[in-house]
């Protein structure tokens, strides 16, 4: 009985912090990091910061939404296959209410003032968030104290900032360079 209760606190917490998170984000997936980091690593310590980044790594690089992809990466963690779909239910409703309602009523939004003035203003909110984000992730890989993965940070964003290489190709050079650093160093040579 105690197990069933806290397995349902568990079940209601993990649906209304992602029903929050999915609600309250806007700007795609990388924002969400930050307000899973705030709720789940900072406030709750269901995992470590580290374990989030690597479970952003994986729900980028995974099919789908990202922000799908986290929650339900961040709920199997909490509370297993339950977690996962709790999360990824509560993940996706308000999306999909939200888009409803827009495109119920795309032609009064497209022309209200009031509604552009809030997306701009959403704009700045997402871009600070997004740069929070890139910050940190740049202090854990120069943690690491490795030239190697320090070096990629500058060389990925001059491949696309200046060269215009498109991220999807960056990503791909950035994992096989990885690996293949991966099975130097497993081979002794380093």
């Amino acid at each position: 009985m105690i197990f069933l209760k806290q397995r349902t606190r568990t079940y209601a917490w993990l649906f209304g912090v992602n029903l929050f998170i999915s609600a309250f984000t806007f700007g795609g997936g990388y924002i969400v990091v930050p307000m899973v980091r705030r709720y789940f690593v900072q406030k709750k310590r269901c995992f470590t910061e580290e374990e989030l980044m690597s479970m952003a790594a994986i729900a980028q690089s995974s099919p789908g939404a990202i922000a799908i992809n986290l929650s339900a990466l961040a709920g199997y963690q909490v509370a297993g296959l339950g977690g996962v779909l709790v999360s990824c239910v509560a993940a996706i409703l308000p999306p999909l209410l939200i888009l409803g309602a827009v495109s119920a009523f795309y032609k009064v939004f497209i022309a209200n003032a009031v509604v552009a003035a809030v997306l701009k203003g959403m704009e700045a909110g997402v871009a600070a968030l997004m740069v929070d984000l890139i910050v940190d992730m740049c202090a854990m890989i120069v943690k690491e104290k490795s030239a190697f993965l320090t070096a990629m940070i500058p060389v990925a964003f001059l491949a696309n900032f200046v060269f215009q290489i498109g991220a999807v190709y960056i990503l791909l050079a950035c994992c096989l360079l990885c690996i293949a650093r991966a099975v130097w160093k497993r081979r002794g040579v380093q």
